[in-house]
């Protein structure tokens, strides 16, 4: 049997939202096994869905560029959010995203590539800038979008700069339509994808072991409620559709309109430019998302300076 240590207690509390009695009841029924503590609190109806979102940690700029049928993003760190507003520090950033657009995100390739208008490579750029502005940095992921007939459409939710802020999206758009439509339309995908966060796109893209386990979890609720094996499927069905609605982009309910899904918003605006669209891809990044750093204990740390 595992140690049930308050610490374990915690985490679950503060993953679950539930009781600390019933979070040590969980883990006592799930051997000390967090995950499946998680579960038996959702059976029992005391926790909702975990979704995980790490705690945002590190500062910096997400970089978003786009040009026609290609866009690239960027994410680079610093220490303090300070240095986010630092012009060197955002030109380097728009350099980089620049360099992943020609090299397909791929991060080694852009670290070993030269940043514009520099006989440095990004590596020895960002190195450069360490020095200067005094603060460690790192290029912590890229990714690009290309779709060959249609467009790639960006958003910065609180831009501090043009292109540049906390969060940037890219939403890849095939179609024959016209393009300065499509770019518009792209747009309002790229703030919807801002706001919901969505897992996927579709259905299909979703993680397997991610829809079993919600699976699982919604027929040992629904067996709770003691009805027929036959009245559960039909519950455990309406309410993973449910799930769908609030994990997949074209599921979810469209932010512009607040009516229809996204997958209607789409039929719609390909019917209304004459060419049907698709959403071929998305990336959306948040600075620090699923860093987590030791959280300071401000009063600790004054007591401690005035007692040394």
């Amino acid at each position: 049997m595992a140690a049930i240590t308050a610490g374990l207690v915690k985490e679950l509390r503060e993953k679950s939202g539930a009781g600390m009695m019933d979070c040590k009841k969980a883990l006592t029924e799930t051997d000390g096994d967090l995950d499946a503590a998680v579960d038996w609190l959702r059976t029992k109806g005391l926790a909702t869905a975990s979704k995980k979102s790490g705690r945002v940690a590190a500062e910096g700029l997400v970089a978003v560029t786009t040009s026609g049928t290609k866009g690239a993003i960027v994410e680079v760190n610093a220490e303090t959010d300070f240095v986010g507003r630092n012009e060197d520090f955002q030109k380097l950033v728009l350099g980089i995203a620049e360099v992943s657009a020609s090299e397909n995100g791929d991060v080694n390739a852009i670290k070993a590539a030269k940043f514009p208008g520099s006989d440095s490579s990004v590596e020895e750029s960002l190195t450069n800038a360490i020095a200067t502005i005094g603060e460690n940095m790192n290029l912590r992921r890229a990714g690009s979008l290309e779709v060959s007939s249609g467009v790639v459409s960006s958003y910065v939710h609180n831009a501090t700069a043009p292109g540049l802020g906390k969060i940037g999206i890219l939403v890849a758009l095939e179609s024959e339509g016209d393009a300065a439509k499509l770019e518009e339309f792209g747009k309002q995908i790229a703030m919807h994808v801002a706001a919901t966060n969505p897992e996927a796109v579709s259905v299909d893209e979703l993680d397997p072991a991610s829809v079993d386990r919600e699976r699982t979890v919604l027929s040992e609720q629904a067996r709770e409620s003691g009805k027929p094996e036959e009245i559960i499927a039909k519950m455990v069905e309406g309410r993973l559709n449910k799930f769908y609605q609030e994990v997949v982009l074209l599921k979810q309910t469209f932010v512009v309109d607040g009516e229809n899904s996204v997958e209607k918003a789409v039929e719609l605006k390909g019917k209304e430019i004459g060419a049907a669209i698709k959403i071929a891809g998305v990336a959306r990044y948040a600075v620090g998302e699923g860093i987590e750093k030791e959280e300071a204990d401000f009063a600790a740390e004054v007591a401690a300076a005035v007692s040394g």
